[in-house]
């Protein structure tokens, strides 16, 4: 709940320190005396909505131990607006969009947009916890749903990936056939480039080399002069003859080797050096090439075997198909029967709340994690989005009612902006006594104008201007009187009026 709040120079407010119990909290006061605006002041302090004052601020107690903030017994939730606004929670800085996201497990403002209490979950769940209440049955056969419905849709997407695939099949495998192809026919060999290069250098230098060895030979003609004048010199001509060995065996063997060129074909050797190259521009260099090569023959395979692949899934798929079908029928045939029950519980709201029968309906739709039922409701035979807002506010406030008889545990806060706003006596009535209910498990904040709704307020706020400035003050028993009595007669509040609010207030406690 939230426990306290704080605002701070706020379009006519200049400063509001409130603290509220549990229960139901009524805001009364003239129009144009700022009800509303204190409301979005609240709602903003929660990161809800937007304002413009220094400082907003509300002390609740709930649990944010699990929400990445340093929870405490009670929490504090600020928002503080000097040149931009700021949010935090216990003094840590946040997002305005992590806050409301945060505040949001606990508080809700039913606002006309909000369809949520209509959304097909949140009526499944309050029909199925009426059946769990008598048979815990459901619980268990939920879980099964639950787990057959993930591995089916799991299983869905699988096999729709491989027929995607499939029609692509034939394309895709001749695809990469031809690649394999392509690489299989130029055979490239590592390192085979570097050689054919070296190859390609040597051709291009072949006469010129084999020419000057030829005229290099020319020296062993003379070879024996240098031996006889070493020797007549005294000297050993052992270095000599080795380095004229040496040489001899150098040229013979380079000449070996370039008169073996002689039946390379120098067109080959450029046509396959063009084509290695072709495979390095596309894949970087021979290795790549054959790797990518390795991987195509793997992924052919695979287009091999996406038959088994597919068979498989189906085969699976059938089976998920039967069990979700038996599970679902079966959770249909329960729902059915207790759907007679909801609505003759809901439908007794609303004749509380001067509403006619609604007519509720169990529709098969397509199968979601919560079965394939859906629940449809329609007032007077006409669709929600249709009806007015008096008989929508009323309508979910009989579903928020019918929600609440099993709640174990503290619903949160709710927020309402004058819910009997436009109704008569007898309907504004209707709609206290139910938010009297409410308010065992929420704690509900609502702005009135009517005297049946004030009446019923665990505690009673009045909004009032004194020199243009708002105000805000809790009322005692005797000062609620007054204010229920000015509601139902004006400013000149009448002694009938006052007897009559004293009647509401001494009945409404009792």
């Amino acid at each position: 709940m939230i426990e306290r709040f704080y605002l701070k120079d706020y379009l006519s407010f200049k400063e509001v320190a409130l603290e509220f119990s549990s229960g139901l909290i009524v805001f009364t006061g003239p129009s144009g005396s700022g009800k509303s605006i204190l409301i979005n002041s609240i709602l903003t302090s929660l990161g809800a909505s937007s304002c413009d004052a220094s400082v907003c601020e509300s002390r609740v107690t709930w649990n944010i131990d699990d929400v990445g903030i340093i929870g405490d017994e009670v929490n504090i939730f600020k928002h503080i607006r000097k040149e931009k606004s700021r949010y935090l929670i216990n003094n840590q800085s946040v997002s305005k969009k992590s806050m409301n996201s945060i505040a949001s497990n606990y508080l809700r403002h039913l606002s006309l947009k909000d369809f949520s209490d209509f959304e097909n979950e949140n009526l499944l769940d309050i029909l199925d916890t009426k059946i769990a209440n008598k048979s815990k049955k459901i619980i268990t056969l939920k879980k099964k749903y639950q787990n057959s419905f993930i591995e089916y849709k799991e299983v869905k997407t699988e096999l729709k990936k491989i027929e995607e695939k499939e029609k692509k099949i034939v394309e895709l495998k001749e695809f990469t056939a031809f690649e394999i192809k392509k690489i299989e026919d130029i055979n490239p060999i590592i390192s085979e480039d570097e050689e054919l290069i070296l190859i390609k250098k040597e051709l291009s230098k072949k006469e010129k080399v084999l020419e000057n060895i030829a005229n290099a030979n020319a020296i062993f003609n003379y070879e024996h002069h240098a031996t006889s004048a070493l020797d007549a010199l005294d000297v050993d001509s052992a270095f000599f003859n080795d380095a004229m060995n040496e040489l001899r065996a150098t040229l013979d063997s380079a000449e070996e080797r370039f008169s073996a060129l002689d039946d390379v074909d120098i067109e080959n050797i450029l046509n396959r050096i063009e084509e290695l190259s072709g495979l390095k521009k596309r894949f970087g260099s021979i290795e790549e090439a054959l790797s990518y090569k390795e991987q195509k023959k793997l992924e052919l395979i695979e287009y091999e075997n996406i038959g088994i692949e597919k068979g498989d899934l189906e085969k699976r798929y059938e089976e998920l198909s039967t069990k979700l079908k038996e599970l679902a029928e079966e959770l249909s045939r329960i729902r059915k029967i207790e759907l007679k029950v909801f609505s003759k519980e809901l439908n007794r709201y609303l004749k509380e709340l001067y509403l006619r029968d609604a007519q509720i309906e169990i529709k098969e739709i397509d199968y979601e994690y919560f079965g394939k039922d859906e629940i449809c409701i329609t007032l007077n035979d006409t669709e929600l989005n249709k009806i007015s807002t008096g008989e929508f506010n009323r309508l979910r406030l009989a579903i928020l009612a019918l929600k609440s008889e099993n709640m174990s545990q503290d619903g949160g806060v709710l927020m309402l902006d004058e819910i009997d706003a436009n109704l008569s006596g007898e309907e504004s009535m209707s709609v206290a006594k139910v938010l009297r209910q409410l308010s065992k498990h929420f704690q509900i904040f609502v702005i009135s104008h009517q005297p049946q709704l004030t009446s019923m307020g665990d505690e009673h706020f009045l909004v009032y201007k004194e020199k243009e400035k708002s105000l805000v003050k809790k009322l005692s028993s005797v000062e609620k009187i007054d204010e229920i009595a000015r509601i139902i007669s004006g400013d000149s509040v009448s002694a009938e009026a006052k007897e009559f609010a004293k009647e509401l207030l001494e009945v409404n406690k009792g």
